[in-house]
């Protein structure tokens, strides 16, 4: 598990976690089975607090991503492809919903967000 934070972001550092990880995880990186360290090391690691890095796992676990074994640890989830690329998917709409709804308050057009969205891409 490869996760920086940025004190300086405007996401909150339990959600630049979330995002981090769950790219990982769809993307293969971190495998099925994968033990995710212990919310305190991480959090020693990390240099954050423990109530961050518990806010993230327990969001994982909300949506699927890993499982917890009491007195284990947690793991990463077992995934299709097929329940994977759902996943992955569903997590996309609802980031883009949010998105679309702050381009619409400039009036931007599909097309002045295709084009925008063509140049950083």
């Amino acid at each position: 598990m490869n996760v920086s934070v940025s004190n300086s972001s405007e996401k909150p550092i339990y959600q630049q976690l979330f995002e981090q990880i769950s790219a990982q995880i769809l993307k293969g990186e971190l495998e099925s089975g994968y033990c995710l360290p212990p919310i305190r090391q991480a959090a020693l690691e990390l240099r954050v607090s423990v109530i961050t890095v518990k806010k993230t796992w327990e969001e994982l676990e909300r949506c699927g991503l890993i499982n917890t074994v009491t007195g284990k640890g947690c793991f990463v989830a077992e995934f299709s492809p097929e329940e994977k690329l759902r996943i992955r998917n569903e997590m996309i709409l609802k980031q883009m919903d949010s998105d679309t709804a702050y381009y619409k308050s400039f009036g931007l057009t599909l097309d002045e967000v295709v084009e925008l969205l063509k140049k950083i891409y």
